[in-house]
């Protein structure tokens, strides 16, 4: 199916009638066995490694397109993925790679996803200075500093950058729900804070470039 296809949104899960898209999906698992860094990025095409600038052996597989950072302890950080399975199944990947590489006794322990992050564009400005007096326990805003304000909320414990266009970045959250629940929960407080007063036709191209220069 193209990308262009319109998918039917289950309002009962997703209320607003948006789905964030996930973008990227961070885990570690412990192979559980000391490693040679040398030796592996040496006998691996798809490695590099170059320990005067970082103690780990950067590794990439097409398919799930990720990257893994693969440590001497036998940790591997896995970056890149698009959702928990992908990274599940190139972290497996990784430790199979790693193990045909010289380390049959190589384990799959402790597997974890760390970090989902997601993105979703609301399709209307926001009031980031209003969002800010009125959550100002939740929230960081120093346009001069950022151009999006920072919403920290505590349940689910995710952290959303959100930017006048219209456009929120989640980040911090351990599972999809978590991402689509903090979104669910923000998406009222937006509508709160929609601008209502610009005089620009629903042009989202000029309306990103008003907010890249707040």
């Amino acid at each position: 199916m193209s990308d262009s296809q319109v998918y039917e949104v289950d309002t009962s899960k997703h209320p607003s009638g948006l789905v964030p898209t996930l973008q990227n999906v961070v885990s570690t698992v412990n192979l559980d066995c000391r490693l040679d860094l040398k030796s592996i990025a040496l006998q691996a095409r798809n490695a590099e490694y170059n320990p005067k600038r970082f103690s780990a052996v950067i590794m990439r597989i097409r398919e799930p397109k990720t990257t893994a950072l693969i440590f001497a302890s036998g940790k591997i950080v896995c970056t890149g993925a698009k959702n928990e399975q992908q990274s599940r199944l190139a972290a497996r990947r990784y430790a199979r790679i790693v193990q045909k590489l010289g380390y049959p006794e190589v384990q799959f322990k402790d597997f974890k996803v760390q970090n989902v992050v997601g993105s979703c564009d609301v399709k209307f400005t926001v009031r980031l200075e209003g969002l800010a007096h009125s959550h100002g326990n939740f929230c960081t805003y120093e346009p001069e500093l950022f151009p999006g304000l920072i919403y920290r909320m505590k349940e689910p414990k995710v952290v959303l950058l959100v930017f006048v266009s219209g456009k929120i970045v989640l980040t911090g959250a351990k599972n999809r729900e978590e991402i689509d629940n903090a979104f669910e929960n923000i998406y009222p407080v937006l509508t709160e804070f929609r601008k209502r007063n610009l005089n620009y036709d629903g042009n989202e191209e000029v309306l990103a470039q008003f907010s890249m220069m707040r």
